[in-house]
């Protein structure tokens, strides 16, 4: 894992340790890596995210990337985050097997329910999925994260900003001292290895990548009735965006037919 991360420039690293006698686990990364990947996302599809919109975004993709890395690699990861001001939807999605994380930020059709909401769906190897879903004040999406983890996760998080895109998040163990944890500040993160003794645990990479393909979003177009897919298809060519990164395919319905033909062929047999 070290020399691969070594050789690839567009991998974020992310270090894990476990802060002894404060019970504290603390993972940390510098992001430049992945926004780069995301904003050359966005150029090569046409898109273009208001500022606003965009940081948040950016917050939600690193505190997840963080997130997956101190939990089990098995386990793939969804956060929906809505906001009412500027009413939205951040997404994000990961896992750790492989490495990559993608998102994108709704604006369209996106339901006002009063209140800002964060809804977590958690899916791990044959085990049943769960979700859960919290509500919080405010549009601090690192905030947001960590009313998340005290409500759901029944454990103190912090996130704290470094230099050069860097986030660190400490969260607590059992029988951490979260006295410390909450009284943690900036200039204590920034020089904690020199204050804490911190075990290294392991590093995880981690990328902004989708795997989204035009093959792949296909099935979505195969649960319209035959009304719908010739209205789609009216000028023999269909949009097709991808509902987990926003990227946008072209899909010929001549290639679509292919594709249906085949599927329905493999599904008789």
């Amino acid at each position: 894992m070290s020399q691969m991360l070594q050789e690839d420039a567009s991998i974020v690293a992310v270090r894990s340790f476990f802060v002894r006698k404060r019970n504290a686990l603390l993972t940390r990364a510098h992001f430049s890596p992945l926004y780069m990947d995301y904003y050359l996302h966005l150029m090569q599809h046409g898109l273009r995210n208001e500022k606003e919109g965009d940081a948040m975004l950016k917050d939600t993709l690193a505190a997840l990337t963080l997130h997956l890395c101190s939990r089990p690699q098995d386990e793939v990861v969804a956060w929906t985050i809505n906001i009412r001001h500027p009413l939205m939807n951040l997404f994000a999605t990961g896992g750790s097997r492989p490495g990559r994380v993608t998102g994108r930020i709704f604006t369209e059709d996106v339901r006002d329910t009063g209140k800002c909401l964060f809804i977590a769906q958690v899916n791990r190897g044959l085990e049943v999925g769960r979700q859960s879903m919290v509500d919080f004040l405010g549009m601090d999406v690192l905030e947001a994260v960590e009313h998340f983890y005290t409500q759901s996760e029944q454990r103190i998080t912090r996130f704290f900003r470094g230099e050069d895109e860097e986030l660190i998040m400490v969260s607590a163990e059992p029988d951490c001292d979260e006295e410390w944890l909450l009284g943690l500040e900036v200039e204590d993160i920034e020089g904690i290895d020199q204050k804490e003794h911190l075990t290294p645990l392991e590093t995880r990479g981690y990328v902004f990548e989708c795997g989204c393909s035009v093959e792949r979003l296909y099935p979505l177009l195969g649960r319209l009735s035959k009304d719908d897919l010739d209205h789609v298809f009216a000028e023999g060519i269909a949009t097709i965006t991808c509902p987990r990164c926003a990227a946008i395919f072209k899909a010929p319905k001549e290639h679509f037919d292919e594709w249906q033909a085949a599927n329905k062929a493999e599904e008789e047999s």
